[in-house]
């Protein structure tokens, strides 16, 4: 086998394939620790989830957060359904336990993950060669209409946002979207809340108020800017999502699959399932740590 450097395709092999996106300093290109859901140390399912219950309670990294007072509830899996030929075998699964079809202006529910800020110097943000980014990710749901995207810079208490359009009933479909680099505030390094991608599922109308396609300064309006679909008007509704990744350029790759054990000890970082001391094995106990 025999490999070209190629300005426009990277490195390119001799069969024609390419990589045509640069790995990061570290070694991987995704941003997003795992985006295909595979790694669920708490559990495969949750439920009940509403009022109170922000938190992570099934697949490790993600986040589940509301707002206000609602009075839905979703329960939350490790599903297997996933896009046919992709190679996923997980996705993460959120469906309507209890309907409110009238939403309060300070109710929310979004699906997140907290990305540390010392994983992200190569982004050079602060500077004028800030990076552009672009996150693709595989969702399907029920419920057709737009579901606002924002990645929030801690650091700078900053955020930028866009939509995706889910435009065909239960169906997988493939989302991406570009972010340009935030060229006005650093990312510091150490290992505090460098970026923070968020999907939201539902949104009172106190977090759509202000646009957020560029960067600005965060405020509660910008959390859900063009937001309109209320995943929790029926219990009939639900979302499913995997292969989330979030890498360095204006154009999406193929989703960077990694081995088991290395995703595994990257979600360890934040929290790890194991033994007492006092107790024997076979005992059930869990104890952790979450970022």
């Amino acid at each position: 086998m025999s490999i070209e450097l190629n300005g426009t395709s990277g490195i390119q092999f001799n069969d024609g394939s390419d990589q045509s996106t640069a790995a990061t300093p570290y070694g991987r290109k995704n941003l997003i620790i795992n985006g295909d859901m595979r790694i669920a140390q708490r559990g495969t399912s949750a439920t009940g989830l509403g009022n109170g219950d922000t938190g992570y309670h099934t697949v490790d990294r993600w986040r589940f957060q509301e707002s206000g007072t609602p009075t839905f509830e979703f329960t939350q899996t490790q599903d297997t359904d996933v896009p046919s030929g992709q190679g996923f075998v997980s996705s993460l699964k959120m469906s309507c336990t209890t309907a409110q079809g009238s939403l309060a202006s300070s109710d929310m529910l979004r699906i997140g993950q907290i990305i540390e800020a010392q994983n992200l110097q190569h982004l050079k943000y602060g500077t004028a060669n800030a990076e552009s980014i672009t996150l693709s990710f595989w969702v399907k749901s029920n419920k057709t209409g737009n579901y606002s995207v924002t990645i929030y810079h801690g650091d700078g208490a900053t955020i930028i946002g866009n939509v995706i359009t889910i435009n065909t009933a239960d169906t997988w479909e493939k989302k991406t979207l570009t972010f340009v680099g935030n060229t006005s505030d650093v990312i510091n390094n150490d290992n505090g809340n460098g970026l923070w991608f968020n999907l939201a599922l539902l949104s009172g109308t106190d977090y759509t108020s202000s646009a957020n396609t560029s960067w600005g300064a965060g405020s509660t309006g910008t959390l859900a800017y063009g937001q309109t679909v209320n995943l929790a008007d029926s219990t009939s509704n639900y979302i499913n999502i995997t292969g989330i990744q979030l890498e360095v350029g204006d154009a999406a790759s193929d989703f960077e699959f990694m081995p088991y054990d290395m995703e595994l000890a990257r979600c360890q970082r934040y929290y790890e399932k194991s033994y007492n001391i006092s107790q024997s094995a076979g005992t059930s106990t869990a104890n952790g740590q979450e970022y």
